[in-house]
């Protein structure tokens, strides 16, 4: 959780919270098929529904107030993954610092899976 101090008293941010933005943000990428997953049965990734998202999301508090995000995606192919990752560590680092106040130190991607057609 991060907790911001001002004038009138203080906001506390669950780590559900920059998980749902950040989830949200990723998959409205162009080329996002979905946040994934690892499966406990036989340790395979498989796509999360929207409802369990945050599972593919995982945030990091630090000391200074910030945030580090890491991100479990699957991707369509034949895309320009470099590129692709470059627009989705843009648009979740400024969802989620112009939603929350709070800033973004890092925004990890992992490339899980590539989903043809």
């Amino acid at each position: 959780m991060v907790r911001i101090l001002n004038n009138s008293g203080s906001v506390t941010i669950s780590s559900e919270v920059f998980t749902n933005i950040a989830g949200d943000a990723a998959t409205k990428c162009f080329g996002v098929k979905g946040m994934v997953g690892k499966a406990k049965e036989n340790g395979l990734y498989q796509l999360l529904r929207r409802e369990s998202m945050s599972k593919g999301v995982s945030v990091t508090f630090h000391e200074e107030g910030a945030v580090s995000i890491a991100l479990h995606i699957a991707v369509d192919y034949g895309l320009n993954i470099s590129v692709l990752v470059g627009s989705i560590i843009h648009e979740v680092s400024y969802k989620v610092s112009e939603a929350t106040g709070v800033p973004v130190r890092s925004v990890d991607v992992y490339v899980d899976s590539i989903i043809a057609g």
